[in-house]
């Protein structure tokens, strides 16, 4: 099976994380959010899987483009 690496199109601090490792989501399902500019920007899940390990934990502060998580389809 494929995995996926989920990126974050933003840089900031993570604010959220609303699905745990073994969780399954559907395409489009908010994986992070990202705080940046006084805003939280969503992470979405760019297909349907399982979340098979987060790479960042809650307060992390995250480049453009980095890698958040992994998901498996």
């Amino acid at each position: 099976m494929p995995e996926i690496k989920i990126v974050t199109e933003v840089a900031g601090r993570v604010c959220a994380l609303p699905v745990e490792v073994g969780g399954s989501v559907a395409d489009g399902d908010e994986i992070a959010f990202v705080e940046a500019m006084k805003m939280e920007i969503p992470v979405p899940s760019p297909a349907a899987g399982t979340l098979t390990s987060l790479l960042v934990k809650l307060d992390d502060v995250v480049a453009e483009g980095q890698a958040i998580a992994i998901l498996r389809r």
